[in-house]
């Protein structure tokens, strides 16, 4: 699957704080981002739900300045530096920032490093989350038993033989369902756009 990317559509839109799908849609990608982000370093999980939501209370803040640039960082980069940042200030402070917080904003402003684990993590668990969403989006767009044949197969590794025997087909139609769903899933995680 390729690596699917942040849509630079998605990124202007939110620019509008009255666009509530926009942030709907950019809140079910990123915020369990964060969250997982934050767990690996360390955090509680009500600590880290906390901090997901004072990054995109800092990111709606000062989106407006964010522009996409070939020759500066994506902005899951950015992003990544944001929550590393804000995760490292919450566990070596021992106390909770306001939601608007400068330092955090601060940290916007700033040209994050472009590899490491961190980034590398970021990578991971973004990708984990586009798949869930279009997942999600997709499901319900297959009969029950095509999307058990590729879910079970695909997705839980499954051995093709007992998930034929356990649904009552035969194993070339398994690989046929499966194979659909992987395209369509393809599709909707391409649907999700460009890198910025």
């Amino acid at each position: 699957m390729p690596d699917p990317k942040t849509n630079t559509q998605l990124l202007l839109r939110v620019r509008d704080a009255s666009d509530h799908e926009a942030w709907a849609e950019f809140a079910e990608i990123y915020c369990p981002v964060i969250v997982r982000l934050a767990k690996t370093k360390g955090m509680q999980d009500a600590d880290a739900e906390d901090l997901s939501q004072r990054v995109l209370i800092s990111i709606a803040a000062a989106i407006d300045r964010f522009e996409p640039d070939a020759d500066r960082a994506r902005f899951r980069t950015w992003l990544r530096r944001v929550a590393e940042n804000a995760i490292l200030n919450a566990l070596t402070r021992g106390r909770r920032e306001e939601s608007g917080d400068e330092s955090i904003r601060s940290l916007l402003e700033r040209e994050p490093a472009t590899f490491g684990p961190d980034s590398d993590l970021l990578r991971i668990e973004y990708r984990r989350e586009i798949f869930q969403l279009a997942a999600r989006q997709i499901r319900y767009e297959f009969e029950p038993a095509t999307w058990e044949a590729f879910w079970q197969t695909a997705v839980e590794g499954r051995d093709i033989d007992q998930v034929a025997a356990e649904l009552g087909k035969q194993r070339g139609s398994i690989y046929a369902a499966r194979s659909r769903v992987i395209r369509r899933l393809k599709q909707k995680v391409l649907e999700f756009g460009d890198e910025v």
